[in-house]
């Protein structure tokens, strides 16, 4: 019921959001652009949308914000819900709110940037054609949005030491490694990323560490420095992050095992 909606956004952005039930936090959550629609071979009527982009907020964005809906679809004139917009699960969003609602997502990530809010996503006409990509794709931005995510659900942690070094000013010497990289088409998601020191993400990134689908720490043979070994978590294993849905995906882990690891 929702294809044509859907097919509207092919090539364009979409923001995906929490519903309070089942015990959801009712926010908007993530962003990623839409590349095509396409049937499933599986079963008659049903249809998938391929995504590319995708990209968490590192801040959450509740649906209402002093006494307002962020989607004025979503309200009524006496300032409550609109029920039967509520009720639809895909929904087109006017680009004013779809910018603003985007601002207030990345707004710590540009705290770690130069882009000023007014530019996170504002968007040029080109002279052929639609709207080009916001400054959003730009990896500056994007990289900043990953590491805060990444960090935090780590605890500003190493998985794999157990390291957690910060210095007086607050900032942490932990950086966030994507699982499979984004040259590789791996995604800004939080199941992508592992919280690691910086040498320990040197070692992953180059394939002389690596991680089984349990978890347990693997090491190329004669590759890994003995001082390195002597840092990694005694029980052989990464410590998981303290949000449970920003566990790595045994999808990512998988593809670096296959695709970089060098044991």
């Amino acid at each position: 019921m929702y294809r044509s909606r859907i097919e509207q956004t092919v090539g364009d952005w979409i923001i995906y959001y929490e519903p309070r039930s089942d015990g959801g936090r009712k926010v908007y959550f993530a962003m990623a652009r839409v590349l095509r629609v396409e049937p499933d071979l599986k079963r008659s009527g049903h249809y998938y949308a391929r995504i590319s982009d995708y990209i968490e907020f590192p801040a959450p964005v509740a649906f209402r914000t002093e006494g307002s809906y962020l989607e004025s679809s979503l309200q009524l004139p006496n300032g409550s819900i609109n029920s039967a917009t509520n009720r639809t699960a895909v929904r087109i969003l006017p680009r004013n709110e779809f910018e603003h609602i985007c601002r207030l997502g990345m707004a710590p990530a540009l705290e770690d940037t130069n882009i000023k809010p007014e530019e996170a996503v504002a968007e040029t006409q080109s002279e052929y054609s639609g709207p080009r990509p916001s400054v959003l794709t730009a990896r500056p931005l994007r990289d900043a949005a990953f590491a805060r995510i990444v960090r935090n659900a780590y605890d500003r942690t190493c998985a794999m030491t157990g390291l957690h070094l910060v210095n007086g000013g607050g900032r942490c010497e932990i950086e966030a490694a994507h699982i499979r990289p984004v040259e590789d088409d791996g995604p800004d998601s939080p199941r992508n990323g592992l919280a690691l020191c910086r040498t320990v993400h040197w070692l992953f990134d180059r394939g002389f560490l690596s991680v089984e689908d349990n978890g347990s720490i693997l090491q190329a043979a004669k590759l890994v420095p003995d001082p390195v070994k002597r840092l990694l978590n005694p029980e052989g294993s990464i410590r998981l992050p303290s949000i449970r849905n920003a566990a790595p995906h045994s999808v990512f882990l998988r593809w670096h095992r296959e695709n970089k690891f060098k044991g």
